[in-house]
C-alpha cells in the first residue's frame, strides 16, 4: 500500500490549509487503495481569521493542532517525517501554505521557507519521490526548488505567475479541471480554488493529481 504524506498548515482557508481541498485529496488517495498520512508543523500560526467576518483576531492558535481538525486528530509533528516514511508528498492549498509553511503572502517572491517544510521536499525530491500542489502551494515549491527550476501551475493570476518565475519557477496556465506535470522534478500540480469556482469543479482538479501521483510509482 503506497503512503501518502499530505501537509497541511491549519484549518480554514483564510489562516490555514483549504479544507475542501484536503479532504478531496485524503478521499482520492484512499480510493486509489492508498494511505494518506496527515503532518503538520508544530508552530504558531501567522495570524488568525475569522472565517464569518473575514477579519483577523488577537486570538493565538497553533498550525499542529488546528491541522489534527482535518486529520481526526491522526496526525504527525511534521519534524517526525522523512521522505523514507512515504512514497508521495501532497500539499492542499489555503492560505496556510503561504503564511505557514511560507511567508509568500508577505515576502512575495522573496519568501522564506519553513525549515522542516524546506527539508522535507527537499529529499523527496532529492529521492525522485512525486510532490503534488494545489491552490496556492505550489509557491512553495518555488521557493524551495529554486535551483531546480520547478515547473507549476496556480491557474491564470499573474501576479503570482509573476512571482513563481522571479523565484526561478516556470508557471503553466491551466484551467481547475487540469494538472500540470513537471516530469524532470516528479512534481504535480493543479489550481483548485485560485480559480474555482466551486467544489466539484475543484475535485476533479485533485483526482486527477492524485491518480497521476499513482502513476508516477
Amino acid at each position: 500500500m503506497k503512503k501518502i504524506g499530505v501537509l497541511l498548515s491549519g484549518c480554514g482557508v483564510y489562516d490555514g490549509s483549504e479544507i475542501h481541498e484536503a479532504v478531496i485529496a485524503m478521499l482520492a488517495i484512499a480510493r486509489k487503495g492508498g494511505k494518506y498520512l496527515c503532518m503538520a508543523p508544530d508552530m504558531e500560526q501567522y495570524h488568525v481569521v475569522n472565517h464569518l467576518t473575514g477579519e483577523a483576531s488577537s486570538e493565538k492558535r497553533n498550525v499542529l493542532v488546528e491541522s489534527a481538525r482535518i486529520a481526526r486528530g491522526e496526525i504527525s509533528d511534521l519534524k517526525n517525517i522523512n521522505a523514507v516514511d512515504i512514497d508521495a508528498l501532497i500539499l492542499p492549498g489555503g492560505f496556510g501554505a503561504a503564511k505557514n509553511l511560507s511567508d509568500f503572502a508577505i515576502k512575495g517572491k522573496d519568501a522564506d521557507i519553513h525549515p522542516e517544510v524546506h527539508r522535507l521536499i527537499t529529499e523527496m525530491t532529492d529521492m525522485k519521490k512525486p510532490v503534488g500542489a494545489i491552490c496556492i502551494s505550489p509557491v512553495v515549491l518555488a521557493g524551495v526548488l529554486r535551483e531546480k527550476h520547478p515547473e507549476v501551475s496556480i491557474g491564470n493570476d499573474l501576479g503570482t505567475a509573476d512571482a513563481i518565475e522571479a523565484m526561478g519557477g516556470g508557471h503553466s496556465v491551466c484551467s481547475v479541471d487540469m494538472i500540470h506535470v513537471d516530469k524532470k522534478n516528479n512534481l504535480v500540480s493543479t489550481p483548485a480554488y485560485m480559480l474555482g469556482p466551486g467544489i466539484a469543479e475543484v475535485a476533479e482538479g485533485i483526482e486527477k493529481l492524485v491518480e497521476q501521483i499513482f502513476k508516477m510509482f
